[in-house]
């Protein structure tokens, strides 16, 4: 009996609240003046993909200023469905957390309201988190003078739980739903790094076969010999010539005169030279003919205006701590 009697009194209980939350929704109270309540709204994180049975969460940060007070009973009631031209929203209000901090000359009120979707349909539709109002009071006005405070509504798409038929894409843009964006960030990535990649191999380009002393090591003996060999005529003036700029190219990297009987020595201090230790003793050869002896013997072939501007570049490589290629009677420069 007294557990039938409990049950009737929390139902009675119920019902009154509801009928007073409605009986304030009735009455015309205006609304407050500006600049008696402050409201930041954090709204969920999205507006599309909410199905039947999800939640969502409005964390609101109300700042009145006193004397105005708010009153509790005017606070949104859990469990209370509110309806649009009769119909449910389908929007239940599931949870409400409430605290207050009192500060001078105004009360911070930190509210928590938790909605769940409960309701479906085969399509998109849109959905809405119901305005809510909040009763004021005017501490100095004997409890005459009440005034409301709007939170407005936020609008979002409750999505079905499957979808019948064919959709079209381009006739679903709706304004919720918002950019279709793709994940670009592995191309992105791959893109980086292959531009970093064109970035050093044009560097290098640049640095074998660049003309200019911008570099580090481009401004070398035998980098300006090579220059200066290209343009020689192939004549036996521009022979002697040529002949004389490596020689020139030489001393200055050896920091002495080199000659054939201190090769090897010239070798160990500039080790970068050993690959090219028989194209130097050809270029010796060369040099004995052009000046010295007409009959001596040096292998270099017909052409060797074009053999000491190619070993003049593989020289340039050398100083500069690069591998020379190999060097062939057919090389062309």
């Amino acid at each position: 009996m007294n557990k039938l009697l409990s049950q009737f009194l929390l139902v009675l209980i119920l019902n009154m609240s509801v009928k007073a939350a409605l009986a304030l929704d009735s009455q015309p109270f205006p609304d407050v003046k500006e600049g008696v309540v402050t409201l930041q709204v954090q709204e969920p994180s999205h507006k599309t993909g909410y199905t039947v049975g999800d939640v969502l969460t409005r964390h609101l940060i109300v700042t009145i200023k006193k004397p105005y007070k708010l009153i509790p009973e005017s606070l949104p009631i859990v469990g209370y469905e509110k309806k649009y031209k009769g119909q449910p929203l389908g929007i239940d209000l599931s949870d409400l957390k409430h605290t207050e901090k009192d500060e001078s000359g105004q009360v911070i009120h930190d509210i928590t309201l938790s909605y769940q979707v409960f309701t479906n349909s085969v399509v998109a539709k849109p959905g809405a988190l119901p305005t809510e109002y909040l009763r004021l009071i005017n501490t100095e006005s004997n409890g005459k003078e009440v005034v409301k405070f709007r939170i407005p509504s936020w609008e979002f798409v409750i999505s079905p739980l499957s979808i019948f038929g064919q959709v079209k894409v381009e006739d679903d843009m709706d304004g919720f739903r918002g950019p279709l964006l793709l994940d670009a960030s592995a191309e992105k990535k791959r893109l980086k790094i292959l531009l970093t990649l064109f970035g050093l191999s044009l560097l290098g380009l640049l640095y074998i076969l660049g003309k200019h002393a911008w570099l580090p090591r481009m401004g070398g003996p035998f980098a300006k010999a090579f220059r200066a060999i290209r343009q020689l005529p192939n004549d036996q003036a521009g022979i002697q010539a040529a002949v004389s700029k490596v020689h020139e190219s030489l001393n200055a990297t050896s920091g002495s005169s080199l000659f054939s009987d201190n090769l090897d020595a010239f070798l160990e201090k500039k080790p970068a030279f050993k690959a090219i230790k028989h194209e130097i003793e050809q270029f010796f050869g060369l040099s004995r003919h052009i000046f010295f002896e007409p009959n001596a013997k040096h292998d270099i072939g017909n052409e060797p205006i074009q053999w000491l501007a190619e070993f003049c570049r593989r020289c340039r490589d050398c100083e500069r701590g690069l591998l020379p290629d190999s060097l062939t009677s057919d090389n062309k420069v």
